[in-house]
């Protein structure tokens, strides 16, 4: 649908899931591609303007606000969503390509939404998406991940409706426009609460390395591109400024990059480094200058895409080797030499190496904050920096891939080369936009003003990349990856869980047996009696009263026949006879 001059890219994606169910054969598979370039090609002649605005009960829904935020969040959603449809391009699961649409669609609707309804209705899309998206990989756990992730998006979902809903009650409006970081009301709050669950704020961050380890392999792919960074660019468009999300953000960078050095599962490892990756972003928001903010938007960018390629990555671990467990990997290396190698272009683009777009973003971040006079907040990311690097940089491939494996020889299933081709492009962005930054400093929204390619800023990732790996090297023995799982926060949430069983559900399941039991006794009892007096009288009383009448009409009607024997002898003796009976009746009573 063209809304003025302006195709939105959701409705490629959300008339390639509608389509879907309809085709057979094999041939549908090449139609994936169609929605991520017309989505491409839209992005890159997009004009600005506001765009498919619609009256609606005295307000002004806006479909399409095309400014320079929105369009580098869309750029990168369009390039990464052809990445994760070729990835997963093999796939014969139409269920899983449908999902998988819809929710890209969803992240472009609220990129694109100029109103807090329209940014509602595709938030919620999103959720909905997404949860098929764990559920699809059919397991008993990806059941259970999925729905306690939908709970999650669904408590975020009614924090932002009741925020935007009394903002409308209080202003008369759904305009999506940024909140004055020094007048932020209570429904502002609301709505705040609602973005920090997408975003995975601590401690609302359990549902992500609890549902993206149990996703599908190409599903990960998908959600650890959409759900947080569209979470980063509503709090980009709305909350700038706000300091709270500041320190939040700092708080998110380091706790990330703790528990993901103690986590076994490679997958997990990821998830909780997307909550301190984000929180570098969220941290840069917070802050609110001009360069913090393009810091913030280049990182969700750069972020997006070597993410992307690490989820891929070890997605491809999973699917040749069948886990993802790092105490059941190793020597991985001389066998999958091609996958080493890329998995490696999205270790070092995280771990901020130079020639590689996580150092041309995340240095711009950290730089900001320091020159803000944050600096607390700057050392705290500089720290999140060293464990990103010893947990995703060195420790995940050296177990995976270089370590020799404890336990007998692993099998490999054939690799599809859509998987390679689709890493392969997430890789040659990564290093291009590091080599050539300029590549995505010019889509950013304020003009740049840094340079990360100066000597002292070589000079200290060269000095945090050496001695990251210097510790590892000696204490390689000593931080061998175990067998287990982290629970973190999800120890308080299920506590919370079973303390309302305690108090709620066991009294609850009290009353009901005592019901039943006084039920049983006396209630069945009263029942049982009640029926034996309904069934008596049905038989001395209603059955005696219709029997009755009916055995009377019966008889009248074979008297009536008997009658009718058809002589006028016996008519003129029936007449003579009944004269006589009324002459006696009147002469008696007269």
């Amino acid at each position: 649908m063209e809304i003025n001059g302006f195709l939105h890219p959701a409705v490629a994606f959300i008339a390639l899931a509608m389509a879907l169910p309809f085709f057979r054969g094999q041939h549908w598979k090449w139609l994936l591609l169609v929605p991520p370039i017309i989505a491409i090609a839209v992005v890159f002649t997009a004009t600005m303007g506001s765009f498919g605005v619609i009256p609606y009960l005295g307000n002004t829904l806006i479909l399409g606000r095309v400014d320079k935020l929105s369009l580098v969040f869309a750029n990168v959603f369009a390039i990464q969503s052809l990445i994760g449809m070729i990835y997963a391009f093999h796939l014969k699961d139409k269920a899983h390509h449908a999902s998988a649409a819809l929710y890209v669609a969803g992240a472009f609707g609220c990129v694109f939404a100029g109103d807090y309804l329209t940014l509602f209705i595709f938030w919620e899309l999103m959720a909905v998406a997404s949860t098929f998206l764990i559920w699809l990989h059919r397991t008993k756990t990806s059941s259970a991940a999925g729905y306690r992730y939908f709970l999650f998006h669904m408590l975020g979902g009614l924090f932002l409706l009741g925020g935007l809903l009394l903002r409308y009650h209080e202003i008369g409006t759904f305009a999506f426009l940024p909140v004055d970081p020094s007048a932020v009301q209570y429904y502002d709050w609301l709505i705040l609460i609602g973005f920090c669950v997408n975003a995975a704020v601590v401690p609302l961050h359990a549902w992500l390395p609890d549902a993206y380890p149990e996703a599908t392999i190409p599903g990960a792919v998908f959600m650890c591109a959409f759900t947080t960074k569209t979470a980063v660019y509503v709090l980009a468009r709305g909350f700038s400024g706000v300091y709270v999300l500041a320190i939040a953000g700092t708080f998110m960078a380091v706790y990330g990059v703790l528990y993901a050095s103690m986590e076994n599962n490679a997958r997990r490892i990821l998830s909780y480094h997307i909550v301190s990756q984000v929180g570098y972003m969220v941290a840069g928001i917070g802050i609110g200058t001009a360069l913090c903010l393009n810091g913030a938007i280049a990182h969700a960018y750069a972020h997006i895409l070597y993410k992307g390629l690490l989820f891929m990555s070890v997605g491809t671990i999973l699917f040749a080797v069948g886990t993802a467990d790092l105490d059941k990997l190793g020597g991985l290396v001389g066998k999958l030499p091609w996958l080493v190698i890329l998995y490696m272009v999205g270790a070092v683009s995280i771990s901020g190496m130079p020639f590689f777009n996580g150092f041309i973003s995340k240095t711009m971040t950290i730089t900001g904050a320091a020159e803000s006079h944050n600096t607390l907040i700057a050392i705290g990311l500089e720290i999140a920096a060293v464990g990103t690097f010893l947990s995703v940089g060195i420790k995940l491939p050296y177990f995976a891939f270089f370590h020799k494996p404890a336990k007998t020889e692993l099998k490999l299933n054939p690799i599809p080369k859509n998987m390679y081709v689709a890493m392969a492009i997430a890789a040659t962005l990564c290093f291009a936009q590091g080599v050539y930054p300029q590549m995505l400093y010019s889509l950013l929204p304020f003009p740049v003003e840094y340079t990360p390619y100066t000597p002292w800023h070589l000079l200290q990732s060269a000095m945090l990349l050496a001695f990251t790996g210097a510790g590892f090297w000696i204490m390689r023995k000593v931080i061998v990856p175990h067998h287990g799982r982290n629970l973190d926060f999800d120890k308080l949430y299920r506590w919370i869980g079973n303390t309302g069983i305690k108090v709620v559900c066991r009294p609850v399941a009290w009353v009901d047996s005592v019901w039943t039991t006084v039920y049983r006794v006396i209630g069945l009892r009263a029942l049982m009696d009640f029926a034996d007096g309904s069934s008596w009288f049905d038989r001395k009383g209603i059955d005696t009263v219709v029997d009755g009448t009916a055995y009377t009409v019966r008889n009248i009607g074979r008297t009536g026949a008997k009658i009718q024997t058809g002589r006028i002898q016996d008519y003129l003796g029936m007449a003579v006879f009944f004269a006589l009976c009324i002459y006696g009746l009147v002469w008696y009573f007269g």
